[in-house]
């Protein structure tokens, strides 16, 4: 039995990761971009829920509305001043490493203005309800991990449905092959790429807001390490794979939770590193990944 408890522990936290590991390889499936501003959007949606929360006293139902708001807002700030900049400057923006440094610079931006308004100490999330876990035949599950997980299945075939069956999924697929070709048949590249980072945005904050629920506590760098992680899986289920992603977030979940039941903390990412490294020198494209670079993202 509490083998597992241990089993589904893994299994809740790895939801939250792989909302954050789809974040990573929708962008980067879509535009070749390693987007790495996504920790801070994470953190945003943690901090901007507790703020409204607590020193200005709106309800829950209000306070992550506006910052999933605000998370979309934000990335749709890095889109404008990372990825479209290059472009338009320079024809294509993923052959040159200035938006992915841009990226960490509005990752460090977006952390020094939430230390500056909030400091940089933790804070301790409040609960909406009562008791945020229930008991099933003896086992603990937490119902911010349940929705985290079940979010991000719904969300990643609702994106699977439509990439493959709408037209702005045919664009945006399009996109994905190749961004100058697409432009050559009609498409509009600076009113759909803002799509991708609306999607970004929108699942980075929500997983903020999830992890804040269910450890209740935020920082301004609370995003750090669970992205890390969050970019391990990634790299595990393959990059570009959406579905992968989720696998990869479900494992490394998994891995992190009975890594702490059999060996102890301290061994963490000595386990999770480890396994990444190998997976690596035995298969480099990821548990769902292709070789071909382009081909079957989605």
């Amino acid at each position: 039995m509490i083998l597992l408890q241990q089993v589904i522990n893994g299994l809740m936290l790895g939801g939250l990761y792989a909302l954050v590991a789809v974040s990573f390889t929708f962008v980067i499936g879509m535009l070749n971009f390693l987007n790495f501003s996504i920790p801070g959007l994470f953190m945003l949606g943690g901090m901007l829920s507790w703020a409204l929360m607590v020193p200005y006293g709106l309800p829950w139902w209000a306070a992550v509305p506006i910052a999933l708001v605000a998370g979309i807002a934000a990335s749709l700030l890095v889109e404008r001043f990372t990825y479209r900049y290059m472009r338009t400057r320079f024809g294509d923006a993923t052959e040159h490493a200035i938006p992915l440094v841009s990226s960490i610079g509005f990752l460090i931006l977006f952390q020094g203005l939430v230390q500056i308004q909030w400091g940089a100490e933790l804070h301790s999330f409040p609960s909406p309800w009562p008791d945020t876990s229930m008991r099933l035949g003896g086992l603990l599950i937490s119902i911010p991990q349940v929705v985290s997980l079940a979010l991000a299945l719904a969300l990643v075939f609702g994106l699977t449905v439509l990439l493959r069956s709408s037209a702005l999924g045919r664009q945006l697929r399009a996109v994905a092959e190749s961004p100058d070709t697409a432009q050559l048949l009609g498409i509009d590249l600076p009113k759909l790429i803002p799509a991708v980072f609306v999607v970004a945005g929108l699942l980075s904050a929500l997983a903020g807001v999830l992890f804040a629920l269910n450890y209740q506590q935020v920082s301004p760098i609370m995003g750090d390490e669970i992205s890390s992680f969050a970019m391990a899986a990634m790299v595990v289920g393959g990059l570009g794979n959406v579905w992968g992603a989720i696998a990869g977030g479900l494992l490394l979940g998994l891995l992190e939770v009975l890594t702490i039941f059999f060996f102890g903390a301290k061994v963490i990412k000595l386990a999770v590193w480890g396994a990444l490294f190998l997976l690596i020198l035995i298969r480099p494209q990821g548990l769902f990944g292709r070789p071909s670079v382009g081909k079957g993202k989605f």
